[in-house]
């Protein structure tokens, strides 16, 4: 006869131990000390076998049932429902350790082997640690989407609403990276998209008309620093971006082929990029030269203060105000806008000619994979041309 709960509520003691059964296996242990306890017996490989399932009323008989079925379950299987017991407390423990800031180390040392670069994973780490902070001590396994949510409303209410788009895309690297690797079963931010408001995309300031590239040209001869006023032809001759410019070494420069290399860890794409120097650019860098040029290791853009740190982030930006070029209307990074939308405007070359001058990769990977020449011939012409207009535009400017 089975057993109901009334029956396991009023067991009382007696002298000796004695079992309140409920079948296939499952028993109700009643001590001299009062406890009740229960039990499943099974035999398992030709052993008779006892497992513990818990203690009564903490355990109920619903409890105990379910238990017991499982137990049942795993049998029939052919699998000892102990040790898998064990393997799931093991796992279940595995998993509390397994923290979020755990994986997202795991992650951030992924990319590092990628070679990313060091700006990159500093960006990254900076939103798993810093930003991501209530989730780094969390089971990574326990993670929900309303607790991601959460997270991305708080820094969404500041208006930061590109920081919480990226926030979601890192915390969601670390949810697939622990997905794949079996310590999470989902990634809570797949859920999200929509759930925060999206970011206006806004483009940096770019002078990108003939008459204005002028004028700009025009004002950046006057300036009177001449290493930032050469960083500035650089950036307008060889469209670099400012990053790649600034941190530019002299042996990255070669007078004689007349090229400028860009190593792959100082590019966006982490791809070597080589520019072609124009007349008007080597002859930039050769007046540079014998004012920085003394160590041929050393930086071409030194600072003020140090010849072996570069000029700022902001050092370009700031001498574009100064020279009367507000924020709204132009920036460092415009440099390379300029030549894209002139030079796309122009039918004298390809716009595969163009792409390659920007160091722009191709967005198919199968395109990419196959297109691998560099255009070099078309680009040389490319890049004189393109010195010889902007020379023209600032004469123009000059005259008027």
């Amino acid at each position: 006869m089975k057993l109901s709960d009334a029956k396991c509520r009023n067991a009382r003691p007696k002298e000796r131990p004695y079992k309140l059964a409920d079948g296939h296996g499952l028993y109700l242990l009643v001590s001299a000390n009062g406890s009740r306890l229960w039990r499943l017996d099974y035999r398992f490989d030709g052993k008779r076998l006892t497992m513990a399932i818990g203690a009564y009323p903490d355990t109920t008989l619903a409890d105990a049932r379910e238990a017991r079925d499982a137990a049942r379950k795993h049998l029939r299987d052919g699998r000892d429902p102990m040790e898998e017991r064990k393997v799931s407390r093991t796992v279940a423990r595995v998993a509390r350790a397994t923290t979020f800031g755990l994986v997202a180390d795991e992650l951030l040392a992924k990319l590092t082997r990628e070679g990313k670069a060091e700006v990159t994973i500093a960006k990254r780490r900076w939103l798993l640690h810093d930003l991501g902070a209530p989730l780094c001590t969390r089971p990574v396994a326990a993670i929900t989407p309303a607790e991601v949510l959460a997270l991305l409303r708080e820094v969404e209410s500041k208006g930061h609403l590109e920081t919480a788009r990226r926030l979601r895309a890192a915390i969601g690297q670390v949810m697939r990276l622990a997905a794949a690797t079996n310590r999470a079963t989902l990634d809570p931010t797949s859920a999200l998209r929509g759930a925060i408001a999206s970011p206006v995309v806004k483009h940096r300031a770019a002078i990108t008309d003939p008459k204005g590239a002028g004028k700009l040209m025009l004002a950046v001869q006057s300036y009177d620093r001449p290493v930032v006023r050469a960083a500035m032809l650089i950036m307008a001759y060889c469209f670099p971006r400012p990053g790649e410019c600034r941190l530019a070494r002299w042996n990255d420069v070669d007078f004689t082929a007349k090229i400028w290399t860009i190593p792959a860890e100082r590019t966006k794409m982490r791809r070597e990029h080589k520019i072609p120097l124009s007349r008007q650019a080597l002859a930039t860098f050769r007046d540079l030269h014998d004012l920085t040029g003394h160590d041929e290791e050393g930086l071409c853009f030194p600072g003020q203060r140090a010849m072996d740190r570069p000029i700022s982030e902001n050092t370009i930006c700031v001498a574009l105000r100064t020279l009367g070029f507000p924020k709204e209307e132009m920036s460092a990074h415009g440099f390379r806008a300029l030549a894209s939308t002139l030079l796309h405007e122009t039918s004298k070359f390809s716009s595969e000619t163009i792409e390659r001058a920007l160091a722009h990769q191709d967005h198919d990977a199968v395109r990419r994979a196959y297109a691998r020449g560099q255009h070099w011939a078309d680009r040389i012409r490319l890049m004189q041309w393109w010195a010889d207009r902007l020379d023209k535009l600032r004469d123009e400017a000059a005259a008027q």
